[in-house]
Parts: C-alpha cells; sequence; structure tokens
C-alpha cells in the first residue's frame, strides 16, 4: 500500500485523478464514499476515544490520523491531515473550535481549550504575480509533547515544538520553541516561567 501511495503522489497525473476521486472539486472534504468506506479502515482510533457529532474530520486515507485511547474531540473542532499526518496520544482534550491541520502530533494528556489554531501548513507568498491562494504551500511539523496546556485562542505556527509539562497562555502565538517545564505568554510567546527541579517551584524570568 505503501509503494502504490509513494507512486501516485510522485507522478502529477496519477495524483490528479486520484484527488479528483477522493474530494469533490473545489472542496478540501473528503467525498462520501471515502469516510464511509475507507476511513473506517485507515485511521485508527484508540480505545475510549471520542469524536463529536459536530466535528470535521477532514482526514484522506494517504495520510495518517490516529486518536489515542480516551481522547476527545470536541464539538466544532476541525482536523485535517490533507497535507500531513494527524497523531493524537492518549487521554488527550482537543477543545471546541480547535482547528488541528497536519503534520502534527500531539502527546498524552494534552489540554487545548477553546478556538486554538495548530497548523503546520504555510502558504507562499513571495512571487507578487500569483495570489498566494495559487502559491506553492510549504509544510514543517508541529510536536507537542506530554502534559502540555494550551490557553484559549492560542496559535501554534509551524514548525513548532512545545517541551513536556509547558503551559502557553491565552491568546498566545507561538512562533519558536518552548522548552519543557515552561510557562510562555504573548505574541510572540516568551517564556515567563520555568520549574527549578531543584527548588520545586515555579520561578519567574527577566524578561
Amino acid at each position: 500500500m505503501a509503494s502504490i501511495i509513494s507512486k501516485i503522489k510522485s507522478n502529477p497525473k496519477l495524483k490528479s485523478l486520484a484527488l479528483s476521486m477522493l474530494m469533490p472539486a473545489n472542496d478540501n472534504k473528503p467525498r462520501l464514499w471515502v469516510r464511509l468506506f475507507l476511513n473506517p479502515f485507515k485511521h485508527k482510533r484508540g480505545k475510549g476515544a471520542i469524536v463529536r457529532y459536530n466535528t470535521r474530520l477532514d482526514v484522506f486515507p494517504f495520510n495518517n490520523f490516529h486518536l489515542g485511547n480516551k481522547s476527545v474531540i470536541e464539538d466544532f473542532a476541525t482536523v485535517n491531515n490533507g497535507v500531513g499526518d494527524v497523531i493524537i496520544g492518549d487521554k488527550t482534550i482537543v477543545g471546541m473550535g480547535n482547528v488541528i491541520i497536519g503534520p502534527v502530533t500531539i502527546g498524552n494528556h494534552v489540554m487545548m481549550a477553546q478556538n486554538i489554531v495548530i497548523s503546520g501548513l504555510n502558504h507562499g507568498y513571495e512571487d507578487v504575480d500569483i495570489p498566494p491562494s495559487l502559491q506553492k504551500v510549504s509544510c514543517k511539523p508541529i510536536l507537542i509533547a506530554d502534559n502540555v496546556w494550551i490557553g484559549a485562542n492560542s496559535v501554534i505556527t509551524a514548525g513548532v515544538a512545545l517541551g513536556k509539562h509547558c503551559i502557553i497562555g491565552a491568546g498566545s502565538v507561538v512562533t519558536k520553541n518552548i522548552p519543557e517545564f515552561s510557562v510562555a505568554v504573548g505574541n510572540p510567546a516568551k517564556v515567563i516561567k520555568q520549574y527549578n527541579k531543584q527548588t520545586s517551584s515555579w520561578e519567574k524570568i527577566s524578561l
């Protein structure tokens, strides 16, 4: 199966034909037959995982989607693996109105509040004679480690890594990696606290 997919991706004509079979023209949602007959066999949901009724799962069989054990995707969230895998670990909460666009890997016990955007996708803009919507896209993986808490209305940009047990304050725009056991806030997000293992306390960082 992997070799067939790689051959299709490397051949522009086959790729165009395959995409037309998987999604309608001018629409990024998978066709009904893909959702009913392909995705259940390709994508994995762990034991006790919940996807709410009003979630928009725009997932395709040519990339991976995995939802771990006892994880929840709340209503009005959107998950799209069209340009990269979306992997979500165990006991993780994807909050209401979240948008996750691969390539994204999210660990275990991650807590995401409402209206968060996590996107490994960027549109090109360099050629001023072509609209950005028609330029090539670039993808950089996002990695969110275990035990992370992301506040409401935050944005995690392409290529960013969030270390274990870091906290992202509400409304933050994260453009750079955040180390483990840190609290980061603002636009662009900056670390304001870090956990000191020697003193067992969270200490403020001088900006």
